[in-house]
């Protein structure tokens, strides 16, 4: 029995995520105190919830004190199974969140799998599908893994409501890669999200855009107006280089002027052109459990975060694996390798 602290490092529920993910793999068991012990409120949400539920069905695992609420748990876990699953989160939790918990361990099942989730599909402090579907899938293709993501409702809060799908192929072993450099541009592109909203609200966001990363008109895609249960807004800076994808967002929520919503995408995007590096600080937390799984592997990133060092910490209780970070003058160097 793996024992976790979820108080330590960045204190969310990635310990949790990838705790799950890693078990279904492995089949360690694992016992995780102090659940979210940095948020507020502590302990399992909805969204975290699903994710363990949804994690126990596709492996027929044991678990303890999956409740609302609960700081503690325990997961033990049977044999991963392709297949059709549903999962309903049933607030406006996120969806790509349970999906990037399900996916790595889905692709060593014997059998295909088609996954539905519902839920909320742009979150803040969350992925976008986008960024699954363009950045995360082609990385893993890079692998050797073929993983296809499809948008079928979308989903803002607080109605929810969105789903989200993922086919998954088995691949029963991803290829080790190195990402030191993204390769030439290929395009870049922004594309606002405007539910239920004027489209004068996307308007303004591109012109924050074309301001701060000085984007010409035809790179500002035609404005999507998705029908949904709530009103909501987003924007999504997409970067395609010939070794990599990178999608940078920010979701809009009540009382934040549109402009500030597009602001704090821009100004990711910005550092990460300016940085030289392959992947962001978010692909970088999250391309590091696939390198650990194919053996080993290398990235630079523009940021290393709290996340990605927490993660880090995590994928060395569960595999042979150790994760290092060189600092450079631009950006810095993640080191997967395995332990001898």
């Amino acid at each position: 029995m793996i024992e976790l602290d979820g108080s330590t490092g960045e204190g969310g529920g990635q310990i949790l995520r990838t705790s799950l993910t890693l078990s279904m793999i492995t089949g360690q068991a694992f016992r995780i105190r102090n659940i979210r012990a940095n948020r507020q409120p502590q302990g399992l949400r909805r969204q975290h919830l699903s994710a363990v539920r949804a994690a126990a069905v596709a492996c027929g695992a044991s678990v303890t004190d999956a409740e609302a609420g609960s700081t503690s748990l325990e997961f033990t876990p049977g044999r991963v199974s392709g297949g059709v699953y549903e999962f309903d989160i049933g607030t406006a939790g996120s969806t790509t969140l349970v999906l990037q918990t399900l996916i790595p361990a889905l692709l060593f099942a014997e059998q295909p799998t088609v996954v539905t989730v519902r839920g909320g599909t742009h979150n803040p402090k969350a992925p976008p599908a986008e960024f699954l579907q363009r950045a995360y899938c082609r990385l893993l293709a890079a692998m050797g893994a073929d993983v296809e993501i499809d948008i079928e409702r979308y989903g803002f809060y607080p109605a929810g409501g969105g789903a989200i799908s993922a086919n998954v192929w088995p691949c029963k072993q991803l290829r080790r890669i190195d990402l030191f450099e993204r390769g030439a541009l290929q395009q870049a592109y922004a594309q606002a999200i405007a539910a239920r909203l004027p489209a004068q609200v996307a308007q303004r966001q591109y012109a924050t855009v074309r301001n701060l990363l000085g984007w010409e008109a035809d790179q500002m895609r035609e404005v999507l107006s998705p029908t949904s249960a709530s009103p909501g807004n987003a924007i999504l800076l997409t970067v395609e280089s010939e070794s990599v994808t990178e999608v940078f967002s920010a979701i809009g929520d009540r009382g934040v002027r549109a402009e500030a919503v597009a602001r704090e995408a821009a100004l990711e995007a910005r550092r990460y052109l300016a940085s030289g590096a392959a992947v962001g600080e978010h692909l970088g937390d999250q391309v590091m459990l696939p390198m650990a799984l194919a053996g080993g592997g290398a990235y630079t990133l523009d940021h290393v975060s709290q996340h990605a060092i927490t993660n880090a910490e995590v994928i060395a209780h569960f595999l042979p694996v150790t994760v290092s970070f060189e600092q450079g003058e631009r950006f810095n160097t993640c080191h997967v390798r395995t332990r001898i």
